[in-house]
């Protein structure tokens, strides 16, 4: 089921979650920039405010051709930028296909708060219960721990590891289906 919005937004006690607007580019950028918050994506590059807008251009894309993409992680508090969270297609792994993943990216001052599983709680939800998904899927990096406890709050369990030819490095698969999500209390 493909429904277009044009304007989906979704608040949590400390979170909005919307979409992309001109000036996130340049704190998303910085984000991008921060070699430690890159270390677990693809081959641990770091991007710059050019690849960064041509990300949210792709990510905005996505919102328009399937009905749902990466939100723009905001802190209601201040209305900062902390990053992203949603889903997406994961192209870059065609062994998982069909699929649809939950990814979440926070700056690093961000971390440790439990922010990107709140914001990846309300994403999943979106998934599940706005958009009719029956199975979300998420991919870390073999030794991203943060992740991997992230994912399990989520009620995500291991499915398969494989290694991501984007970036030679070992992956681990978790999923989640409808059915489970279903019975996952909240």
């Amino acid at each position: 089921m493909v429904q277009h919005d044009s304007m989906v937004t979704l608040e949590t006690p400390r979170l909005i979650l919307r979409r992309w607007r001109e000036e996130d580019v340049a704190p998303m950028a910085a984000i991008n920039a921060d070699p430690e918050v890159m270390r677990w994506i693809r081959d641990g590059s770091v991007r710059d405010e050019r690849q960064t807008r041509g990300g949210i251009q792709a990510w905005e894309s996505e919102w328009e051709s399937r009905g749902f993409g990466l939100f723009a992680v905001e802190i209601r508090s201040t209305g900062e930028l902390a990053g992203f969270t949603g889903l997406s297609v994961p192209d870059f792994l065609p062994e998982v296909l069909p699929a649809v993943e939950i990814g979440w990216r926070l700056g690093r001052s961000h971390w440790g708060q439990g922010l990107a599983t709140e914001a990846a709680a309300a994403a999943v939800r979106f998934g599940f219960e706005e958009r009719g998904l029956k199975r979300i899927v998420s991919i870390t990096q073999v030794g991203n721990d943060a992740s991997e406890r992230i994912m399990t709050k989520l009620g995500m369990h291991p499915f398969r590891e494989t290694v991501n030819p984007t970036g030679g490095r070992r992956v681990r698969v978790f999923e989640l289906s409808s059915d489970q999500y279903v019975t996952t209390p909240r």
